[in-house]
């Protein structure tokens, strides 16, 4: 279904201002396929928008009713499937994969850790260098002898007052994610530069899964501590 057909399901499902017990089982076999196209949260942005649509009379308690039933459905079903709402895949060539971390790294609003091979896309240095401004804790965790290449943001950012940590190792450090606010998970093969962004077939995967955000951020922590952090 397109973000507009579930609109006018859900404003359908409202007209008797009850949710049914086959509405209910309709939008959790909905929210639970993985192919949906939009998320969980968006379903409750509609649903909100289509009660207060209908609400003429603030004391039209039934429609409260309504949003509530809609809203435990949704809940439920993200419980059951581990509490994830956020499943995001980005592509490169394209501006897809570059827009969806600068995004994540403009939403940041404590923490932002980040693990890359190597920084040379001004756009994303300068993601870092705002979240670090409005006082979110950056730390970069970057391979040694990318870091001295030719065009490389690491030693700005670290002028800056970011702390970055470089391996110093004949091995590469060639992991490629970072996790916001201990909460947001992105990763993939994609490195953060330009030939990126407009010539490699790479990916970028976006996630809240806490069975994911986990182990990254472990190994996160694992090689900050054994790089001297």
């Amino acid at each position: 279904m397109t973000p507009e057909e579930i609109g006018g399901w859900l404003s359908g499902t409202l007209e008797d201002r009850s949710l049914s017990r086959n509405e209910r089982q309709v939008l959790s076999e909905l929210a639970g396929k993985l192919d949906l196209g939009l998320d969980r949260r968006a379903i409750r942005r509609q649903a909100f928008e289509a009660a207060l649509g209908a609400l003429a009379d603030p004391r039209d308690a039934a429609v409260l009713g309504w949003l509530e039933g809609v809203v435990r459905v949704l809940d439920e079903t993200g419980k059951a499937k581990g509490g994830p709402s956020l499943a995001e895949a980005h592509f490169s060539p394209g501006d897809d994969c570059w827009t969806a971390i600068a995004r994540l790294l403009d939403d940041a609003r404590k923490t932002a850790d980040v693990c890359v091979f190597t920084i040379t896309d001004d756009r994303l240095a300068g993601g870092l260098l705002r979240a670090h401004q409005r006082g979110v804790r950056v730390r970069i965790i970057t391979d040694d002898s990318k870091a001295e290449d030719l065009g490389s943001d690491v030693d700005r950012l670290a002028g800056a007052g970011i702390a970055v940590w470089v391996d110093r190792s004949p091995f590469h450090m060639h992991h490629k994610f970072a996790i916001l606010d201990g909460e947001r998970l992105l990763t993939g093969s994609y490195n953060w530069t330009r030939g990126a962004a407009n010539e490699n077939e790479e990916n970028v995967v976006v996630s809240d899964d806490a069975r994911l955000v986990g182990p990254f951020a472990a190994t996160f922590e694992r090689l900050w501590s054994k790089l001297g952090g």
